[in-house]
């Protein structure tokens, strides 16, 4: 099938499977003799897989690693394992983060219950005064 073909039946862009063929994430597909790309049905099963790794919220960097793993079936499913507890602790300090998040955004909110001038509202003022925490340093791929 052509790309487009290919991105159709798996739900997303020309576009999108270039950029996972440029990642190597994606292999490159053969060519015809007038050059166009041809897809198989591998390209599209991993298509598929990249699109929920992704859709898990998972790095370019761990579907390369469940890719490579993927592509040793004789081997043991330990590391697979790691590399979803490592992405379940990812997701568990963003959470953590959007809690606090959430937080301070309660707290703005608080300060301005009734309609009032701009001039006078609370969450302005709040956000004028508030001091900007640092931000931990992280050890996950959320950067």
């Amino acid at each position: 099938m052509k790309i487009g073909e290919l991105a159709n039946v798996a739900q997303c862009t020309v576009e999108t499977v270039r950029y996972y063929e440029k990642e190597g994430l994606l292999p490159e597909p053969a060519r015809t003799p007038g050059n166009f790309r041809v897809y198989g049905p591998r390209h599209l099963e991993r298509l598929r897989f990249i699109r929920n790794c992704r859709a898990l919220d998972m790095s370019h960097e761990e579907i390369h690693t469940l890719l490579g793993l993927a592509d040793q079936p004789a081997d043991g499913c330990g590391a697979i394992n790691a590399v979803f507890d490592q992405h379940i602790a990812h997701v568990e300090a963003r959470i953590q983060e959007l809690l606090h998040l959430k937080q301070q955004l309660g707290a703005l909110r608080e300060r301005c219950q009734i309609e009032q001038a701009v001039d006078a509202c609370g969450i302005l003022h709040g956000l004028a005064a508030m001091e900007t925490e640092a931000k931990p340093e992280r050890h996950t791929h959320l950067g």
